[in-house]
């Protein structure tokens, strides 16, 4: 699986890789006199950068195993943690299907990319893309549909009005028309709280 590193990846990686060659430069300097003890050494620390380096390259995937949202139902309450790109993901059931949601304040509405709508058992192909929105991309095209239900651990919402993007989208949009239905939206640290 090829690996997409941005431009702050490679430079922690060429960071990372000048240090561990500093390092290896100054132990085969100090240990000249005694070369097995140094490559015995060099081979421990080759280990140990190599560890880190690998540690460093499954971090993603191994934070993506931590739990992203706590749900308290009795209480009314979503909290949700900054995730590292700093946006707040929700996961909730879209007419019982898991479905991965951007927060997002500043869109106005609930959009279902199409494979998420296809998921929930909404069929795409015949809908009617009358509708248009603004994007950071440009205009794109939008059809207006109704969620049987939307439900996040027990908090649940029937008969929930929402677009399918007729255009490409990455990430279902949770956007203001859901987000009114909480009393207060909140931003405490590095957590989104919001709570009926």
């Amino acid at each position: 699986m090829p690996v997409d590193m941005t431009g702050d990846d490679l430079a922690n990686l060429a960071y990372l890789v000048l240090l561990g060659s500093a390092l290896i430069a100054i132990m085969l300097v100090r240990m000249r006199g005694s070369m097995v003890k140094a490559l015995q050494n060099l081979t421990v620390w080759g280990l140990i950068f190599v560890g880190i380096v690998a540690a460093y390259g499954v971090w993603d995937d191994i934070r993506g195993d931590l739990p992203i949202q706590s749900v308290s139902s009795e209480a009314g309450q979503i909290i949700l943690p900054r995730a590292r790109d700093g946006h707040y993901y929700l996961t909730a059931d879209v007419n019982g299907t898991a479905t991965r949601f951007v927060v997002d304040t500043g869109a106005t509405d609930i959009v279902l990319t199409q494979e998420a709508a296809r998921a929930a058992g909404i069929d795409v192909d015949g809908l009617q893309y009358f509708g248009r929105a603004l994007t950071a991309n440009g205009e794109v095209s939008t059809a207006r549909v109704v969620l049987d239900s939307i439900d996040i651990d027990g908090i649940q919402d029937r008969k929930v009005t929402a677009s399918v993007n007729g255009g490409q989208l990455r990430e279902s949009l949770l956007g203001m028309r859901y987000l009114q239905r909480f009393e207060k939206i909140e931003i405490t640290g590095n957590r989104l709280i919001l709570t009926r």
